[in-house]
């Protein structure tokens, strides 16, 4: 009897104890409790979280990365929400997280993305810089969900339907004919349009031709212009420039050097010419009173006595010099004592 009792207490016992591991570990799983370390957890501030609740998926590229663990009310307003998420995944550079609806069927997910692959939506934006926060803390936002798109797409039809109403009010049978009209004018209005742009366009290919040529003129001269550029540029780089103006500096020196002195030359000329002319007045004067008898000089040239003597007495000299060779005794007399 005993016995018996005691395996009916331990088949109890084994029995509480396997129910309550299996407890425990549903409620674990149900949290998605982390054992093994494996998860770290982020933080998120968002003013609104939406239809987002505990355990919900968090998402990194399409990629269900870890889940929602806490989500709590903050200073001012914040809501705050603890992610966790796996260590093994690579966050993007500027990581924002984006709270919206995964499903029809209201199942929400935690989406994290990079802020320049935000949606190009203004209050989305502005929503995500107002919630950024220094720290590791992660800023957040909500995207609209199917429900908000609905009501904002069926207020846009009854908006859609008042306008058409008002359009069939306004367009009568008097706004057709108008408006057949004004279709009528428009279509005489784009053929006279179509005319006067054949015709434009033919003075436009004569002034493209004329652009065409003066622009072929500009070129060539730009190109002779940078040939002169090239030639200059080489002449300067070698020291060519700097030789030619160098020589043109000593040859502008020595010119003025030569100059001077042809400047010195003819005034000595001047004064050569003056003295000149005043010898040749001089000898003038000489030569007319020469000529005309007077003095010692004129009487000698214009007196034909003169030479008549002057050969007589030459002749005489000559017989003396004859006499003396052959008489040498008779004009020189030498005594020795």
């Amino acid at each position: 009897m005993t016995t018996s009792r005691r395996a009916s207490d331990f088949v109890v016992g084994a029995t509480v104890l396997v129910v309550t591991i299996v407890v425990i570990g549903a409620v674990l799983w149900l949290k998605q409790a982390d054992l093994r370390g494996k998860t770290r957890h982020l933080v998120v501030r968002t003013r609104d979280v939406g239809g987002v609740a505990l355990g919900n998926p968090v998402v990194i590229r399409g990629v269900r990365s870890g889940h929602i663990e806490s989500i709590a009310l903050g200073e001012r307003g914040w809501v705050v929400l603890t992610l966790g998420i796996d260590r093994g995944v690579t966050l993007p550079s500027d990581p924002v997280v984006l709270l919206a609806a995964a499903s029809l069927f209201g199942e929400w997910q935690a989406t994290i993305t990079d802020a320049t692959g935000l949606p190009a939506d203004r209050e989305l934006r502005a929503a995500i810089n107002e919630s950024r926060a220094s720290g590791d803390t992660l800023a957040g936002a909500v995207l609209p969900d199917i429900a908000q798109l609905t009501t904002v797409a069926g207020r846009i039809a009854g908006d859609v339907a008042k306008v058409a109403d008002r359009v069939q009010v306004a367009f009568d049978e008097q706004a057709a004919r108008e408006l057949r009209e004004s279709i009528r004018n428009f279509s005489r209005l784009s053929a006279q349009l179509a005319s006067t742009v054949e015709l434009q366009s033919k003075n436009l290919d004569h002034i493209s031709s004329d652009v065409q040529l003066g622009l072929k003129s500009i070129n060539a001269a730009a190109a002779n212009l940078n040939a002169f550029s090239s030639r200059v540029d080489s002449a300067t780089s070698r020291g060519e420039l700097q030789v030619i103006v160098n020589n043109s500096q000593t040859a502008a020196k020595e010119l003025l050097a030569a100059t001077t002195r042809l400047r010195e030359v003819a005034e000595g000329l001047d004064r050569t010419e003056g003295r000149l002319a005043s010898a040749v007045a001089k000898a003038d004067s000489v030569f007319n009173k020469v000529n005309s008898g007077r003095g010692t000089l004129g009487l000698m040239v214009n007196d034909p006595a003169l030479y008549q003597q002057s050969d007589s007495l030459v002749r005489e000299l000559r017989a003396l010099v004859a006499d003396v060779k052959k008489n040498p005794k008779r004009y020189i007399n030498v005594r020795v004592f």
